[in-house]
Parts: structure tokens; C-alpha cells; sequence
């Protein structure tokens, strides 16, 4: 006999699909997704191709921008040091970071589609948050780089060589490929059960919990938590490194030289101050304050913006670099 036919007005305070049953038909909505739906731009067709039209401007600057750092880098013998390595890495991950997201989002503005595979999901979550943790532990690495050369400088050939460069560049790419492997794994074993609408125009880790059920959503907590101590712990270490360093600045007697220090350190302090305060809003808001708006414009700021504008304010502004491209096409960079 069952319990509702005894008890006809007991109102059971859990969903009818709970236990053994409840638990396998979770895990067969979330195998029936062959793909997702990501966030729908402005209906009308014009507003599609004018966001196409904007995003497809702002890859090109990426491009263009981390290419001719690479090229320049890699050609000129004189900025082969510490800190012109480590840019040449910083463009090199924000040329992948902006090619992981943006190119689907205007193909998908142009077929007027929303539609993402699941495969084409799970690697574009996972390459991103591969290239923007590697990004966030090299500009933690290139603090160290800039610690090293302003308050220690007759130290720093020997702190900073080739081989510890090479492992410092290594550490950082491996550590992002480590806490990427680990995220993507997690997510995605998660049983969806809210349907496959993302409301993002990329895959990204708030919105695919989001479609997940609360009680895995919620034993699966720890990493995040366990990625958030680390990445503020790489903020801390920032902070300290630029302490240091603005205090060795101040006691420069000659105006140039505390000029040319700022100007080298303080781009690098914006560059990150974007990235945690957008990112760290992006994925530790409450819920109750989420909108796909907002939303939206956040996760341009975090992922789209720096690649975009890292060659303008942190390395195109440098003055060994702007003569290094004058004379890689002469004429061409006189006016930066």
C-alpha cells in the first residue's frame, strides 16, 4: 500500500524524483545534451552585424597588436631579456584567450545562430580557463620580474637567468593547464538538469553550474573555492611585490628615473587590477545580483578588453619596443 493512498492529503516536502530513479534520469538529461544555446544577441539583423562588426574590430587590434610584439620580440637579438620574454608570453596567451571565445560569437552572429556542440563547449570552457589562468600566474611571475629589476638590481642576471625564466614561463602555463583540466572535468560531470541555455556568449564555468543541480553544484564547491585562495594568493603576492617597488621608486633621487619606473610597472598594475576585479565579480557574485546584462558586459571586460588592449597600454608604450618596431618597418611606428 502506498503512503499517498493512506495519507491522500500529505504533501511531500521532496521532489517525486528522488534516489536511485531520480539520480539516473539527472544523469540522462545531462547525457541528452548534444549542444548548448548561448546568449542571444539583439533580434533585429542589423544589431547582429553591428555586434559582428564590433567584436570582428576588436580581434583584429588583438591580432595585429600581439602579433608585431611577437614578431618584434622574436626578431630583435636586443630584446631578448627577462621582462621582453615574459611579454612575448603575456601575447601569446592573450592571442589565444580573445581566439577561444570571440570568433564563435560572430560566426553565430552572422548565421543568426545560437547554437554551440557540446564538444565545441567543453573545449572552449576549457582552453579559456587554461590561457587566463596561465595569463594571471604570468602576471604574477612578471611582478617578480619587475620586484627583481627595480629593488635589486645587481642581482638580477643572476636571479633571473635563461633556465629560471624558462621554468618560471613553464610553471605558469602548466599550473593554468592544470587548474583548467581540473575545472573542465568537474563541470561537465555535473548532471544538467536545468535545460541548455547558457546565458553567455561563450561557455563559461557561473552559467554551465547553472544549469546543474544544486546539490552537485554544491559538493562541487571546494575546487572553486580551492582556485579562488590560489588566485588571491597570486593577488597578494602582487600587491606585496608593487609595495616594494613603489617605495624603492619614491627614494629614486632623479625625476626621470622614478618616471621610467612608473611608467613601466604602472600599465602592468592596471593590466591587473582589470583582470581580478572583473573576473573575481564574474564568478563570486551572488545570484540575486546576476542579470545577463550585466553579465555580459563583465565577462567582455575580463576576457575580450585586456588581450585587445594589452599591446596599447603595456607594450606599445614602452620606448625599447616602439624603436624596435620603427626598425622592423621603418616610417611605419614614428607616431606611436
Amino acid at each position: 500500500m502506498r503512503l499517498r493512498e493512506v495519507y491522500p492529503n500529505l504533501s511531500l516536502p521532496f521532489p517525486p524524483c528522488t534516489g536511485l530513479h531520480g539520480h539516473r534520469q539527472q544523469m540522462a538529461n545531462s547525457s541528452s545534451i548534444t549542444h548548448f544555446l548561448l546568449l542571444p544577441f539583439p533580434g533585429t539583423r542589423q544589431l547582429q552585424l553591428l555586434h559582428f562588426c564590433l567584436f570582428l574590430a576588436i580581434y583584429l587590434a588583438a591580432l595585429l597588436g600581439n602579433g608585431l610584439i611577437i614578431t618584434t620580440i622574436a626578431w630583435d637579438h636586443h630584446l631578448h631579456t627577462p621582462m621582453y620574454f615574459f611579454l612575448l608570453n603575456l601575447a601569446l596567451l592573450d592571442l589565444g584567450c580573445i581566439s577561444t571565445t570571440v570568433p564563435k560569437s560572430m560566426i553565430n552572429s552572422l548565421k543568426n545562430s545560437r547554437n554551440i556542440s557540446y564538444a565545441g563547449c567543453v573545449l572552449q570552457l576549457f582552453f579559456f580557463i587554461f590561457l587566463i589562468s596561465s595569463e594571471y600566474f604570468l602576471l604574477t611571475t612578471m611582478s617578480y620580474d619587475h620586484y627583481v629589476a627595480i629593488c635589486r638590481p645587481l642581482h638580477y642576471e643572476t636571479l633571473l637567468g635563461s633556465r629560471v625564466c624558462l621554468h618560471m614561463a613553464a610553471a605558469a602555463w602548466g599550473c593554468g593547464f592544470l587548474n583548467a583540466l581540473l575545472h573542465t572535468a568537474n563541470t561537465f560531470s555535473l548532471p544538467l538538469c536545468q535545460g541548455n541555455a547558457v546565458d553567455q556568449f561563450f561557455c563559461e564555468i557561473p552559467q554551465i553550474l547553472k544549469l546543474s543541480c544544486s546539490t552537485s553544484y554544491l559538493r562541487k564547491l571546494w575546487l572553486l573555492a580551492l582556485s579562488v585562495c590560489l588566485l588571491f594568493a597570486c593577488f597578494v603576492f602582487i600587491v606585496v611585490s608593487y609595495v616594494q617597488i613603489f617605495r624603492a621608486v619614491l627614494r629614486i633621487p632623479s625625476q626621470q628615473g622614478r618616471h621610467k619606473a612608473f611608467a613601466t610597472c604602472l600599465p602592468h598594475l592596471a593590466v591587473v587590477s582589470l583582470v581580478t576585479s572583473t573576473g573575481s565579480f564574474a564568478y563570486l557574485k551572488p545570484s540575486s545580483t546576476s542579470s545577463p546584462s550585466l553579465d555580459l558586459v563583465v565577462s567582455v571586460l575580463y576576457s575580450v578588453v585586456p588581450p585587445a588592449v594589452n599591446p596599447l597600454i603595456y607594450s606599445l608604450r614602452n620606448q625599447d619596443l616602439k624603436a624596435a618596431l620603427s626598425q622592423l618597418s621603418p616610417g611605419s611606428f614614428q607616431k606611436l
